[in-house]
C-alpha cells in the first residue's frame, strides 16, 4: 500500500494548509459518512504529529502518511490524492495495490 500525490495535490496542501518542509500530515478512518469500501467510515485528513506509521509517502519534506490502526479502511490499495479542479478541493480515489 502507498500513497501517491499529483503535484496539483501537493500545491494544494501548500496554499490551503501552508505546509511547510517537516510537517506531516495524515490520513485517517473518521466514523461518519461513507467510502467506497466501509459504510459510516469516509476519510479524514489533519496535520498531526505521527504515533506510528504504516504508510508514508515524503514529497518535498512533507511526510504524508497513515497510521498503523488506520491502514484497514484502505482494505489493500493505494490512495491517490488529486484535486477537483471545478470545486478546488482534494480528490481521493483508491486503486488495488
Amino acid at each position: 500500500m502507498k500513497i501517491v500525490l499529483t503535484d496539483a495535490a501537493l500545491d494544494w496542501f501548500h496554499k490551503e494548509m501552508e505546509v511547510q518542509q517537516g510537517d506531516y500530515v495524515r490520513f485517517y478512518a473518521r466514523y461518519g459518512g461513507a467510502s467506497r469500501f466501509h459504510e459510516g467510515f469516509s476519510l479524514g485528513m489533519n496535520r498531526e504529529q505521527p504515533h506510528e506509521i504504516g504508510v508514508e509517502t515524503v514529497v518535498d519534506g512533507v511526510h504524508f502518511y497513515i497510521e498503523r490502526n488506520d491502514e484497514w479502511f484502505f482494505n489493500a490499495h493505494d490512495l491517490h490524492v488529486d484535486v477537483n479542479e471545478q470545486l478546488d478541493e482534494l480528490a481521493y480515489d483508491y486503486k488495488l495495490a
